[in-house]
């Protein structure tokens, strides 16, 4: 079928240019006039048509074109194709420009606002000793800056620094009265795991943390790849072929004394199927990679919301430390059974007030009022909603984009297929051919334009590999993974900064025991702790552990 339309056209063409050159020359002021309308600045227009035998491009019969005319048709061709192309992408462009910049904006609000949150009730809540320990709160949020902005940090391992350097902190205060060293402190972390001083907080909050980092950092990286792939396929770099086909399409019913004849449709899909061919090709790539920020955008909205983790962060910190308060008699009798009783440090009496002085007042958390702003002016909820109705509008926009660009009135006649006051390529009639698949190895019978199928566009291959990358990210981080840190010893085990676990992976964990048995033990069941409590650290003298009563006394005495 295709071949016989191809016969009928060709000698429907060959009637055309026979027939006209039986009728007499045309005037040439029509095309001189559209021209100067169009930019162009031609020395010498004929007044009439002349032959066209120093053509290279259009139609060798009579003609309105001079060489030079035919050249600047050219260059004007294939400025009018990047400017097409720039023109149809724009909207995505310019979306991904503003939403990346205000994800990343938001997210950085929201940390800055969190940090501010915590310092300002910290510092009203707990006062002194708070503001001489504050370092420990300032690191872990300049370690999630960090993390966030691109930083390689390890996100479970900087956690624990975090809960580990706070129970050196808390314990040196809670028990002042004593001379802790750094090997002392060294014994103490060692058995974390086991004490529990901060009950289960710091464990759900590390997968709380983790997931809503690990899909708020890769969306934001998603969205800068996306607006970069955009930004670099929307400009075009044409080939002599198809800057050909541009200026037949185009500019030749100007030489032929139709300045204001339209291409055919059909006939401009073709054009463009060929000149866009590699870009049609990136767009199996992107279309996946839209559907894995959709993914991530859904993680957003539910259990990974950055929002929802961060904002009562100080309100769970809070929780963690009066836990240890309220358990610090057993916590330390626990220590001194495993890590033995520390020297005295000569100030007696000290006890009970530098417990007191650590923390002196329940923590209260904001009242609605009192919460700092939204930050950037929105909610994330908001924001994600808005991305999702966005992101799905541009799925199929590569190979879409012959059609977007042959739209009817803007370079086409219009849509029917069987017009005949079209421009065909050689005369104003019906064009024949049909239209082509979309890509590459389909534009190997392109009547159009010559494309060489065994030489893909590198550029855009770079582009495809690059979409290839950040979709298995986004998928990584959908499922709670940060690629960066997956422990390539053991891939099925979800290690890394992810935690690899969904809602249901977070459980209760038991609470440290309110007996005092001995810590013990290293995970195989025992350990060195458990082998020597009782030969190389005997158990507490009863003076102190009527020291340890009164100072729980004195504790429960000042919280309430």
């Amino acid at each position: 079928m295709l071949r016989i339309r191809t016969v009928l056209w060709t000698l429907s063409v060959a009637l055309s240019v026979a027939a006209g050159a039986d009728f007499k020359a045309h005037n040439c002021s029509e095309v001189r006039q559209a021209a100067i309308a169009k930019g162009f600045s031609f020395e010498n227009v004929p007044l009439q048509e002349m032959s066209g035998d120093h053509l290279r491009v259009c139609p060798q019969g009579s003609t309105c074109c001079t060489s030079e005319m035919e050249d600047k048709f050219g260059q004007r061709s294939k400025l009018e194709l990047e400017n097409l192309v720039d023109e149809t992408s724009h909207e995505l462009r310019s979306i991904f420009v503003s939403r990346h910049k205000k994800f990343d904006e938001f997210f950085l609000e929201l940390l800055e606002n969190t940090e501010r949150s915590l310092n300002e009730m910290f510092v009203r809540t707990y006062g002194k000793p708070y503001m001489q320990n504050s370092e420990v709160f300032q690191n872990l949020f300049a370690e999630l800056k960090r993390y966030y902005t691109g930083g390689n940090v390890n996100l479970e391992e900087m956690l624990n620094d975090f809960w580990s350097r706070l129970l050196e902190r808390m314990f040196t205060l809670l028990n002042s009265q004593y001379v802790i060293t750094e090997d002392y402190l060294e014994c103490i972390s060692k058995y974390t795991d086991q004490l529990k001083p901060f009950g289960d907080v710091p464990k759900k909050l590390k997968a709380q943390v983790t997931r809503a980092f690990i899909v708020a950092r890769t969306f934001v990286q998603g969205l800068s790849v996306g607006r970069e792939v955009a930004s670099r396929v929307s400009k075009v770099s044409s080939t002599p072929a198809c800057i050909r086909a541009l200026t037949k399409m185009m500019y030749c019913p100007y030489c032929q004394a139709m300045p204001s004849v339209k291409p055919c449709n059909n006939y401009c899909l073709n054009v463009m199927k060929g000149c866009l061919a590699n870009q049609a090709d990136l767009d199996p790539e992107w279309n996946q990679y839209i559907d894995a920020m959709l993914l991530v955008a859904q993680r957003l909205e539910g259990p990974f919301n950055i929002e929802s983790v961060m904002e009562p962060i100080d309100v769970k910190i809070s929780e963690a430390i009066m836990n240890m308060q309220d358990n610090s008699v057993q916590l330390s009798y626990k220590v001194f059974q495993g890590c033995g009783q520390p020297k005295p440090s000569g100030m007696g009496g000290r006890s009970t007030r530098g417990v007191s002085d650590v923390f002196n007042a329940r923590f209260r958390p904001y009242s609605p009022e009192e919460r700092p702003t939204t930050a950037a002016g929105t909610s994330l909820d908001r924001l994600v909603i808005d991305i999702k109705e966005k992101l799905k509008l541009f799925k199929k926009i590569w190979s879409n984009l012959p059609e977007d660009i042959c739209k009817p009135h803007r370079v086409t006649a219009g849509n029917a297929t069987d017009d005949d006051q079209c421009w065909n390529g050689h005369t104003k009639g019906r064009y024949f051919p049909e239209v082509l698949k979309d890509g590459l190895t389909n534009q190997v019978n392109n009547p159009e334009v010559g494309v060489d199928i065994t030489r893909p566009d590198t550029f855009i291959r770079q582009q495809i590999m690059a979409l290839r990358v950040m979709t298995n990210k986004l998928k990584n981080a959908y499922n709670g993974n940060d690629i960066y840190f997956q422990d390539s010893s053991d891939e099925g085990s979800g290690s890394g900064s992810g935690s690899g676990c969904t809602e249901a992976c977070v459980t209760e964990f038991d609470f440290a025991s309110t007996v005092a048995p001995v810590v013990g033990a290293d995970r195989s069941g025992s350990g060195p702790m458990e082998d020597s409590a009782a030969a190389t650290h005997p158990a507490p003298s009863a003076a102190l552990l009527a020291s340890l009563a009164l100072s729980a006394l004195a504790l429960h005495r000042l919280w309430r």
